[in-house]
């Protein structure tokens, strides 16, 4: 083989594995810049986030959570909603802690209301919250978040009062 035909085909051996390296690479960046942006719910629109609670005998539990950040996403919350997954959740953190009071209006699902400190500890939980009852579920001490789950799982997974939400 003639050198320059060497040449030639040594150069294109080494474009063909610098363009693999290139693709590799490229959809590396792919992925880790799709994994690096927030998911969003297919139902609600809303951001979803992981949480973990951690109860006071070190059971560490991890959920994706909806966020409701505005006062017309905490004021919808999870009304009108058929279903939630065992893990899922959502959170509504409050710009000043205050004392909180949530209700279950047009809301279909039985849910668990955890009312969360500024500490991030649960300070209390109105427990399978009946649907679409209009009682008023208050915290007993001023709320910097709201931890709503699917009713009897803050029971079921030995979540109370102390255990610290994380998100």
């Amino acid at each position: 083989m003639a050198r320059g035909n060497r040449l030639k085909l040594l150069g294109a051996g080494v474009a063909l594995a610098l363009a693999a390296c290139s693709t590799q690479g490229s959809a590396d960046a792919a992925t880790a810049t799709a994994s690096a942006e927030p998911s969003v719910h297919p139902v609600s629109g809303l951001r979803v986030i992981p949480l973990t609670v951690t109860t006071t005998t070190g059971q560490r539990h991890a959920f994706r959570v909806e966020v409701a950040a505005t006062g017309a996403e905490q004021q919808r919350g999870l009304m009108f909603r058929t279903e939630m997954g065992p893990d899922e959740g959502m959170i509504f953190p409050f710009s000043q802690v205050r004392m909180a009071s949530f209700w279950m209006r047009n809301t279909v699902i039985p849910l668990d209301i955890i009312f969360i400190g500024p500490d991030n500890r649960v300070i209390n939980i109105a427990a399978n919250a009946v649907p679409y009852s209009e009682e008023s579920r208050p915290s007993t001490a001023p709320a910097a978040a709201v931890l709503e789950l699917n009713g009897g799982r803050a029971a079921q997974l030995g979540i109370g009062p102390g255990a610290l939400v994380e998100w």
